[in-house]
């Protein structure tokens, strides 16, 4: 399973209820800024009904691309990580690479986020 941040994700590969603090996404983040893998960011709210329809989706991606960071983040427990990539609607992924966006898919378009994860994932 490609991995997540683990505070998100239970041992059981589904989302926990525990959103990380701001300082702890920031560490993660400054720790695969150096990196030349993907990072998958799904800027989701508990309440949005298409990032629930989209979560069993990010499971399965991050199965079969290993090779990449799926990250979730609650827009309402980080707001300020939210305006700094420009979130606007929910859920949007933003494609990350060595610290810089690369991509971006809004809203629950899977073959559209698969298209994007699969192109820049080299």
């Amino acid at each position: 399973m490609g991995s997540f941040l683990s505070s998100l994700l239970g041992s059981s590969g589904s989302p926990s209820e525990d959103s990380p603090s701001s300082s702890e996404w920031q560490l993660h983040f400054n720790s695969v800024k150096e990196s030349p893998k993907l990072m998958v960011i799904d800027f989701s709210a508990s309440w949005c009904g298409p990032c629930k329809f989209m979560e069993p989706v990010l499971n399965e991606m991050a199965a079969k691309f290993t090779d990449v960071d799926f990250v979730k983040l609650d827009v309402d427990e980080l707001p300020d990580v939210a305006q700094e990539f420009g979130v606007q609607a929910m859920p949007t992924f933003v494609l990350v690479k060595q610290g810089k966006e690369v991509d971006r898919v809004v809203g629950a378009q899977k073959n559209e986020l698969e298209k994007k994860v699969e192109k820049n994932r080299c």
